[in-house]
């Protein structure tokens, strides 16, 4: 599903195939964002603990996730 009103209109389906793909959908659409927001934020100077703050999570758990070339924002060469 690439279309983001499709998929938001989806997730609300009585079909709960058709929903669990939206959901599914949705969780890469997040965790893309998440990466993308993480690494911005990284550029411009923010500590971990500003990241974690603004995430809800802890320090530890936003630095395993993305730190040292590991997780969503690490290159694929």
């Amino acid at each position: 599903m690439a279309d983001t009103a499709q998929v938001a209109t989806a997730a609300s389906s009585r079909d709960p195939a058709i929903g669990l793909k939206a959901v599914r959908s949705l969780r890469v659409l997040v965790e893309r964002l998440e990466a993308l927001q993480v690494g911005s934020a990284r550029e411009q100077g923010w500590t971990w603990d500003q990241i974690a703050q603004l995430l809800g999570v802890t320090r530890q758990a936003v630095h395993k996730k993305y730190a040292s070339g590991r997780g969503p924002l690490r290159r694929k060469d």
